[in-house]
């Protein structure tokens, strides 16, 4: 039997089929009469519709099922299911009256954020997941803990009235008054941190140098080329005494007073601590002592003043239990001791030292002593008014030929985790992030040394970084670089203002100049960013005096270890009564501040 063709059209005239109707497809073999042939998919295609085959052989016979449609992919190849043939429509049409349900004609919603195979990742072992789980919950938790924090510093900073010094961005245990406010004290006068911010003065005339007392070594450059690869061991200087002598206690700003040299005496950590204080967070006070027409102003022994801050303008929270090292209290002491340590080991050890106009003025015939000079410098506040103070330079070195004065201090590196910075890793790469976060955690201890620095005449100022051996080890450091700068340089790229500056000396010595003769302190306020002014009995902060600043355990000793602890509580103690001492003999030519 033969497979008839049928008759194909043939166009004489042109292209395309002819104008006549076409032959019929398929004619009977015996009339050759044009029937319609069966089972021939017939379907209305239209230009806007996309073709993707002529004809499927790979296709599911049991295509005209809904499971098998869905499964196969939908109706992407309607065109080829014979829905539109007699046969197929009537076989199928009672299952689709059975099946059939009124569904929700709205199309599906779209994600938010595109299709979802874009976030579709390839199945993981269930260990690395849950592994991936208990990493987000731990970063959640930390989430959930800074905004405790700052929730905490929004309703603190509501309450206490701004930011201003910063201390209301701690929990209220971690700060408390450096002096115990007594009831019979009066308090005269609050002055807040905003109006310190405005004030500005200029000093008319360079300082006058009066005497330079002390001796000084000098810098060993090789400490410049150290870096963390090539770190240096820091070394003890048990057998160095430093001194941390009070105004009134100086005698040389005895004999100056008696010569009516000034009016305002004062030392440059004081100067200091009043010049910063818009910067300061930890509380700390400055006795005043007004003596006819002469002003003092003087630190209590064991004051903060003697102790470095750690971290004081750094929003992460310090232990608070004192016997931790890393509480504010042992930083403190453990970045005291660090300083002296590093001030003198960066000098030539060699015997030549540099000696001026006087020795030592606080050091006894054949005591070792610390490499400092002392220049007790003039400066002329108005026509009426004159300011001495006694500064401090560490070091000298040779510049182009002229000699340099130089002050040295250290940075120290506790704990990378409360920074965020490894100094080991940084230091060479970063050093400018290393330096701006110590800006941002230590903003006030910096600015002190840099106004103590231009007060002094500094030509240099060297800060070296120095880290502990370990983290959890509090005694044996390394130094890892030293960088030095010049103090106006220096001020201008921490934003500290030498008119600002002088403007708050400026406007307190003026404010105390008004009152009675008597003795007053300064406090900075543990919580609100100000300072109070009281009036406080003539004996305070004395000998005999109830109230004591520090206990015992509390004041300053340098972290050392089991077999050195005796040694220095010795030597704290000797000190202590040479001090005793010294008082009671200077108190006969008390009569000397009323010249």
């Amino acid at each position: 039997m033969g497979f008839d063709v049928g008759v194909i059209p043939f166009n004489l005239d042109g292209w395309g089929p002819p104008d006549a109707n076409p032959a019929p497809l398929l004619l009977s073999g015996n009339d050759r009469v044009a029937t319609r042939p069966a089972n021939i998919p017939f379907a209305p295609f239209s230009r806007s519709e996309k073709l993707g085959r002529v004809a499927d052989w790979t296709r599911n016979p049991n295509f005209g099922s809904n499971a098998a449609r869905s499964a196969a992919g939908g109706d992407r190849d309607a065109v080829f299911d014979f829905a539109l043939d007699e046969s197929s429509a009537l076989s199928a049409g009672a299952g689709d009256d059975a099946s059939f349900r009124l569904v929700d004609g709205k199309p599906p919603p779209r994600p938010k954020f595109g299709p979802r195979w874009r976030f579709q990742q390839r199945p993981q072992l269930p260990q690395r997941r849950d592994e991936e789980v208990e990493a987000k919950k731990r970063e959640a938790e930390k989430e959930r803990a800074r905004r405790d924090r700052f929730y905490n510093l929004h309703h603190r900073f509501a309450a206490g009235g701004g930011f201003g010094g910063g201390p209301n961005r701690r929990d209220s245990p971690v700060f408390k008054s450096s002096v115990d406010i007594q009831p019979e004290w009066t308090m005269l006068d609050q002055i807040p941190f905003s109006t310190f911010s405005k004030l500005s003065f200029s000093v008319p005339d360079p300082p006058e140098d009066l005497l330079v007392c002390g001796g000084l070594e000098f810098y060993d450059r090789s400490f410049d080329r150290i870096n963390p690869k090539n770190e240096r061991r820091l070394e003890r200087f048990k057998s160095r005494n430093f001194f941390k002598v009070t105004t009134t206690d100086d005698p040389v700003i005895r004999r100056l007073a008696a010569d009516d040299k000034a009016t305002v005496f004062a030392t440059d950590a004081i100067l200091s601590a009043l010049m910063c204080a818009p910067r300061s967070v930890y509380s700390w006070d400055i006795i005043i002592q007004r003596v006819g027409n002469k002003l003092f102003f003087d630190k209590r022994d064991g004051s903060q003043l003697d102790l470095l801050s750690v971290n004081e303008t750094s929003q992460e929270l310090l232990p608070d239990a004192k016997e931790d090292i890393n509480s504010a209290f042992s930083l403190s002491t453990e970045a005291t001791y660090i300083n002296q340590n590093f001030s003198q080991q960066v000098l030539l050890r060699d015997g030549n030292k540099i000696t001026f106009d006087e020795p030592n003025p606080f050091a006894s015939e054949g005591e070792e002593v610390a490499s400092v000079a002392y220049r007790y410098r003039r400066w002329k506040l108005d026509d009426e008014t004159q300011l001495i103070a006694r500064c401090e330079v560490h070091s000298i070195t040779d510049v182009k030929g002229q000699r340099a004065f130089m002050t040295l201090n250290a940075l120290n590196e506790f704990d990378p985790k409360y920074t965020g910075l490894d100094w080991r890793q940084k230091l060479e790469t970063q050093r400018g992030a290393v330096l701006a976060t110590e800006l941002k955690n230590n903003a006030n201890k910096l600015a002190k040394w840099t106004a103590q620095a231009l007060l002094s005449g500094a030509d240099l100022m060297k800060l070296g970084y120095v880290s502990r051996v370990h983290p959890r080890d509090h005694y044996n450091h390394v130094i890892l670089s030293v960088i030095g700068y010049k103090p106006r340089d220096f001020s201008a790229q921490i934003n500290l203002n030498t008119s600002n500056m002088w403007g708050i000396v400026k406007s307190i010595v003026d404010l105390c100049m008004k009152l009675n003769e008597g003795k007053y302190v300064l406090v900075k306020d543990p919580v609100k960013p100000q300072v109070r002014i009281y009036e406080v009995p003539v004996d305070a902060f004395e000998n005999d005096y109830v109230e004591q600043p520090l206990p015992e355990e509390e004041q300053v000793q340098p972290p050392a270890e089991e077999d050195a602890t005796a040694s220095a509580m010795d030597a704290a103690a000797e000190a202590a009564a040479d001090t005793a001492a010294g008082a009671a003999e200077e108190e006969k030519n008390a009569d000397a501040f009323a010249v």
